[in-house]
């Protein structure tokens, strides 16, 4: 009689493991800085939360303080899409101030990783992605009524620019880098940029005295912010130089008169917050591009590296 003998199976048998290295199991983490981190998650998550809310646009027409429900400033629980359009740019700023304050703490903490620079990019995606994407398009209803496929395309771009950016970041970033500048426009700051004209309209649709004059410019600001959230995209993956603000001002000893000022800025920022904050988000984004192309006018044969 003829034996077969049995083939050899691949699988190891039970109780034994094969030899190889396998991946790398993670075997601790900071838990001060995951926090922090994870609080800019948080602030997305309910940035998207509170602008799902907002409900299609019906017809053109902005709202009014005639059809304005108020409500408590921090209530998550509202119906009116103005109060929730408010709350979503005020928790994207909120975001970013957790997204400062992670990397300072892994650093005074000497708990700096591979784990939470991923995490934190893993987090930037949602919150200055994809947060900033939505609530271009629940912001803008006069134009979304009219261009509802053109918007979503435009805040489709935006996300992808966003996660795009923070890729190349990672990929791209060096040990000793100092952060002083970036290349390309800072997911956070782009974020800013959009968040920043959610506060406008809700202080040009509650907190002003609404005129036809008012309605006008909040008309006006509507198609032409989705052309703008096109153009940060656009400098999120470019390669102009944008500085380190927080580093800047915040880092080293600086002079009594640098502090002074920055306070009389903070002050004033607080007092007409409604209408300085999309303005000094504005001025970061425009003010890199706006130098960077006026040295490449006057110095065009040194600057010879592509722009994205």
């Amino acid at each position: 009689m003829i034996r077969h003998e049995p083939t050899p199976s691949s699988d190891p048998p039970p109780g034994r493991r094969r030899f190889g290295r396998g991946p790398r199991r993670l075997r601790a983490v900071a838990v001060l800085p995951t926090l922090f981190t994870l609080g800019n998650l948080v602030c997305g998550f309910f940035a998207i939360a509170v602008t799902s809310r907002i409900h299609k646009a019906v017809s053109p027409d902005t709202p009014t303080t005639a059809i304005i429900n108020f409500q408590r400033f921090w209530s998550l629980d509202s119906d009116d899409p103005t109060h929730n359009m408010m709350l979503a740019g005020w928790l994207i700023f909120l975001a970013m101030v957790f997204d400062a304050l992670d990397g300072h703490v892994a650093r005074l903490t000497k708990a700096s990783s591979q784990f939470g620079a991923q995490l934190d990019s893993l987090c930037d995606a949602v919150t200055f992605g994809v947060a900033p994407g939505l609530l271009l398009v629940k912001m803008v209803p006069s134009f979304e009524y009219y261009y509802s496929g053109a918007v979503w395309i435009i805040a489709a771009v935006y996300a992808s620019c966003a996660v795009l950016r923070l890729a190349r970041f990672n990929v791209e970033i060096g040990q000793n880098d100092d952060h002083s500048t970036f290349q390309g426009l800072p997911s956070p700051a782009a974020a800013a940029s959009i968040a920043g004209f959610a506060i406008l309209f809700y202080t040009l649709r509650v907190e002003t005295t609404q005129s036809d004059w008012t309605r006008a410019f909040d008309n006006v600001v509507q198609h032409v912010l989705p052309f703008f959230a096109l153009i940060v995209a656009l400098l999120m993956v470019s390669r102009i130089p944008y500085p380190h603000i927080v580093n800047r001002m915040f880092r080293g000893k600086k002079s009594f008169g640098h502090l002074v000022g920055l306070i009389f800025g903070i002050v004033a920022i607080a007092m007409i917050r409604g209408y300085a904050v999309p303005i000094v988000s504005c001025a970061f984004v425009f003010g890199p591009l706006f130098m960077f192309a006026w040295r490449l006018w006057r110095e065009p044969e040194p600057m010879t590296e592509s722009l994205f």
